[in-house]
C-alpha cells in the first residue's frame, strides 16, 4: 500500500513515515498541493495522511482532487487547530475516514493508517 503524506513539517511527516514503514508500508512525503497532485496522477494511493493547516491553504483542494482522481483513496486529516473540530469535516469530504490532533503519537497514527489502508 501506498501512503501519501502532505505535511507542511518535513521532519514531522519523517517521523510518521518511519512508523508506517515498520508496518509495511511504502510513504512518499511531500509539503504543497502541487507535489501531491502530481503523485496523485502518477501512482494508486491507498491512504493520505493530510495537514489541515498546510502552509497554502489547499489541504481541501488536495482532499477534493484525491476524492475525484482516486475515489478509493481514504484521507487521514491531522490537524493543530480547532477547526473543523466539531467533526463537520466528515460533511465536506467523502473520503475523509480519520480527524486527529497533530500531537497524537505517530504509532497511533500510524495504526489508523494501516487500519484503513487494508483492502
Amino acid at each position: 500500500m501506498l501512503v501519501l503524506i502532505v505535511a507542511n513539517n518535513p521532519d514531522l511527516s519523517g517521523v510518521w513515515a518511519n512508523h508506517l514503514e515498520r508496518l509495511g508500508a511504502m510513504v512518499t512525503t511531500v509539503t504543497s498541493q502541487e507535489e501531491a497532485t502530481r503523485i496523485l496522477c502518477e501512482f494508486e494511493v491507498g491512504v493520505i495522511v493530510l495537514d489541515l493547516m498546510l502552509m497554502n491553504g489547499s489541504a481541501i483542494a488536495v482532499a477534493d482532487y484525491a476524492s475525484y482522481r482516486q475515489p478509493d483513496a481514504k484521507v487521514v486529516f491531522v490537524t493543530s487547530s480547532t477547526f473543523f473540530s466539531d467533526g463537520s469535516i466528515f460533511n465536506h469530504m467523502p473520503n475523509a475516514c480519520a480527524y486527529v490532533k497533530m500531537q497524537t503519537p505517530p504509532e497511533d497514527i500510524a495504526a489508523i493508517v494501516d487500519h484503513y489502508g487494508r483492502v
